[in-house]
Order: C-alpha cells, then sequence, then structure tokens
C-alpha cells in the first residue's frame, strides 16, 4: 500500500519551475470582500491547449525518503498522463486520469482502473477531473462561487474558510496583488485527517502564472510531505498520451 500511497501523490501532484523570475506578490490589506477575492483569483486565466512537464517530486514520510522525476502531459479538460521514472530514465509507475476514470501501474506488477472514489478516500475530499487539474495548476479544488466563506487575514494573506459540513472545513489562502492561491486546506476530525497544499511562489509564462513549486503535507495516521520542483514547462505542442496496462499485472482492488 505504501507504493499506492506514493503514486497517487505523484498522480496529483504538479507544478511547473523555469528561470524565469517569480511574480511579484504583496501582502493583504483590510476590507476586501469575498467577491473582490473569488473574481480576482479567478482574474487568472490560464490560456492553453496543453501542456507538458517535467519536474522533480521528494516524498518523505515516517519510513520513507526518495525522489523520482515525473514527466507530466495535460491536455486541458480532457486528459492526464503521468509517468514516474527512477534515474529520469527508468519508468516505475504511470497513471491516465480522464473525467471518466483514475488508471494506474507501477513496477511491482500491479495496477488500478476505476473512478475517482480511490482519490477521493485518499484525500479526504470528494474528487473529480476539474478538481485534480485545478490542483495541478494552483488553482482551487472547489469552485468558490458555489459556497459561502468566512473572510480573514491571516499573516498576510486573505483566508477564505467554509463552515464545517460533513465533518470537513476547507481553507483558501491567497496573497494581495494578484489573488493568487497561496495554501488550501482540508481538514477532518473524525477521523482526524487534513491535507494542505501550498504554492510558495508561481512563475509568468504567456500563457498565465503557474506555480513555480508546490509543497504538500499530509496527516492520517502519520505525515507525508512531498516537495515538487519543476524544471521545465511547455505548451501547445502536439502530445500523444501513450498508455496501456502491461499483461499480467494483478488488480487491485479496494472496497
Amino acid at each position: 500500500m505504501k507504493q499506492i500511497s506514493i503514486l497517487l501523490a505523484l498522480v496529483i501532484l504538479v507544478s511547473c519551475k523555469s528561470k524565469q523570475a517569480v511574480v511579484a506578490e504583496q501582502g493583504a490589506s483590510e476590507n476586501v470582500e469575498v467577491s473582490k477575492i473569488i473574481q480576482g483569483h479567478y482574474g487568472n486565466k490560464l490560456d492553453f491547449q496543453t501542456a507538458s512537464i517535467r519536474s522533480t517530486v521528494s516524498y518523505e514520510d515516517e519510513k520513507t525518503s526518495l525522489s523520482i522525476s515525473c514527466d507530466i502531459r495535460i491536455k486541458k479538460d480532457e486528459t492526464i498522463l503521468v509517468t514516474a521514472r527512477a534515474l529520469g530514465l527508468i519508468t516505475v509507475a504511470k497513471a491516465l486520469i480522464t473525467p471518466e476514470r483514475v488508471s494506474f501501474y507501477s513496477k511491482d506488477g500491479r495496477y488500478f482502473d476505476g473512478d475517482y472514489r480511490l482519490l477521493s478516500k485518499w484525500l479526504g475530499t470528494d474528487l473529480d477531473f476539474n478538481k485534480v487539474q485545478n490542483l495541478l495548476l494552483g488553482r482551487t479544488i472547489d469552485d468558490l462561487t458555489k459556497s459561502k466563506y468566512n473572510v480573514s487575514i491571516e499573516g498576510d494573506k486573505y483566508k477564505l474558510k467554509t463552515k464545517e459540513k460533513n465533518n470537513i472545513i476547507k481553507e483558501f489562502l491567497f496573497e494581495g496583488a494578484n489573488f493568487l492561491l497561496k495554501d488550501q486546506i482540508v481538514s477532518q476530525q473524525n477521523p482526524l485527517r487534513s491535507l494542505e497544499v501550498s504554492y510558495p511562489a508561481y512563475k509568468p509564462y504567456d500563457k498565465g502564472n503557474l506555480p513555480a513549486s508546490m509543497i504538500i503535507e499530509a496527516y492520517e495516521k502519520g505525515k507525508v510531505k512531498i516537495e515538487v520542483g519543476y524544471n521545465s514547462i511547455s505548451f501547445d505542442e502536439k502530445l500523444s498520451f501513450p498508455y496501456s496496462i502491461p499483461e499480467g499485472y494483478e488488480q487491485i482492488i479496494i472496497d
């Protein structure tokens, strides 16, 4: 199950890193309405059809520490292909995400092919394709226009916080210049678990502002930390999405 957790982490974690200067940010100021924060966040447009991202992912829990390269191909709103490689050469896991299904296999000879319930269970919040894609691109997992929030300033960030619903609280924190997402947190008390996704900085591209790095801290009967650094990103190239589960692999069945 440890390999499954690592692979799931790789599947949902994407950001990007280049040699460009980071996007200038500023602290939050007083008396900003919820509607302005939401409108400002969605004003950060991403105008691309495909994206190809090369990244390095470091994973650490109480027993395991590893670093691996990860190639991500995105056809916006349609397909995400993740290929994890050891030493940058040897494929150790591969995953395909579409609006209808989540499928992956790993070098240990096992595979999963099903819906989003496994990812949702692992993160502790309902997921679909759009939410996964938003995580990768530094956008909020939820449509902010669909819920009500309490607004406050925490440190130098604007914070939108939901009321507890189904034992779950969600928080979204933004910087003050462009309302870029800095943190999104999903937490619950019973059972106790939490997920915090942080975006320390953003880089400007002609297609829009994208995260320069990502830090994930998850807790459920133990702490997991993942740091993602992206080495290059290119847009609107003609990409293929080759994926097939090798013959003889054992299917993972999770109730």
